[in-house]
């Protein structure tokens, strides 16, 4: 199977005609010297006449700042929604992130588990951010030129991501930040549902600009699914066909805590570990099921290498109160 992936690819696809097309891009970043993280995604549903916009960031006294809205998005001409704006410089090369906007502000994090009650009771700051990203990996994946997803486990039909470094300014309330840190960003098109997968795992690290990975699981429900990555290291990238991923887990309602990670290309093999250092969990809710997605920023070990930091995303369906991917 061959993937196609053109810098025409870095802006917005015809739309198409699946009541869940969903075009999104995403990214992420961590400054270690200013203990400041964070991502930042939009998405256009504008067969569903939505979008989807989400700034989580992690600051350096441990609370988190957080909004999530669901504009009114009638086409797919442009990322600009919700006070949240993505454009692209030059293809593969460097894009700008730009939000204005609130974030409500979570001294603990955990209480995400109920945004109704997090959002109605806690207060809210001004917030903006104004971030350059700039190429550091090559770019890895594309638009497959063979279908690969059965009907009702549409998740991307085209999707790419690549390692990067972001500069700029994140202010909170009274506070800013001159941010310089790296991170990942991805881009996505096509028919998606947050319940197609029965639940995955994606990894996301780096440790300077020599050295970065991401590890993908994706589990359904009536077989195993794929395992997979990339490592960049020392300006070569490795893509990685097996991936295998242990969980600790903490608390009454499951939260991943540690995570040990392998990735293998040919002969080489990497081992990671992960200690979880905060860790926000968000739902969505569609056709009467309830999907989690925990979004833990999180300090990565890899013998060898200083010390990286990135994001864990757990994303489970919720099945009689239990996420279904615990057991692996």
């Amino acid at each position: 199977m061959g993937v196609r992936l053109e810098p025409n690819d870095e802006y917005l696809h015809e739309l198409g005609p699946e009541e869940t097309f969903n075009e999104s891009m995403y990214f992420n970043v961590y400054d270690p010297a200013r203990r400041l993280g964070g991502f930042f995604r939009l998405a256009n549903r504008a067969n569903e006449g939505r979008g989807e916009m989400t700034v989580c960031l992690y600051l350096p006294d441990g609370r988190v700042g957080f909004m999530f809205q669901r504009p009114e998005v009638r086409d797919n001409d442009a990322f600009d929604a919700a006070g949240m704006r993505f454009d692209v410089v030059t293809p593969f090369e460097e894009l700008t992130v730009h939000y204005t906007g609130k974030v409500v502000m979570l001294d603990d994090p955990l209480a995400m588990a109920d945004p109704r009650a997090a959002f109605t009771e806690n207060p809210y700051e001004r917030c903006t951010a104004a971030l350059t990203y700039t190429r550091v990996s090559d770019m890895v994946g594309g638009e497959p030129d063979q279908p690969h997803e059965r009907p009702g486990e549409e998740f991307a039909k085209g999707h790419y991501e690549q390692l990067v470094r972001a500069v700029g300014t994140i202010t909170v309330g009274d506070a800013e930040w001159a941010v310089d840190g790296f991170g990942l960003r991805d881009h996505s098109w096509g028919p998606r549902t947050w319940q197609a997968p029965w639940y995955y795992r994606w990894l996301t690290g780096n440790a300077g600009p020599d050295f970065g990975f991401m590890v993908s699981r994706i589990a359904r429900q009536d077989r195993d699914g794929t395992r997979g990555g990339f490592v960049w290291e020392d300006g070569t990238l490795h893509l990685c066909g097996h991936s295998e991923i242990r969980t600790e887990w903490a608390g009454d309602d499951t939260y991943h805590q540690r995570i040990e990670a392998l990735l293998r290309s040919g002969e080489r093999e990497w081992r990671i570990a992960g200690e979880v250092l905060n860790l926000i969990p968000l739902r969505n809710r569609r056709d009467g099921r309830v999907t989690r997605i925990s979004e833990g920023l999180t300090e990565w070990h890899v013998e060898g290498r200083p010390t990286g930091y990135g994001l864990s995303e757990y994303l489970d369906q919720i099945v009689e109160g239990r996420p279904v991917g615990i057991d692996e």
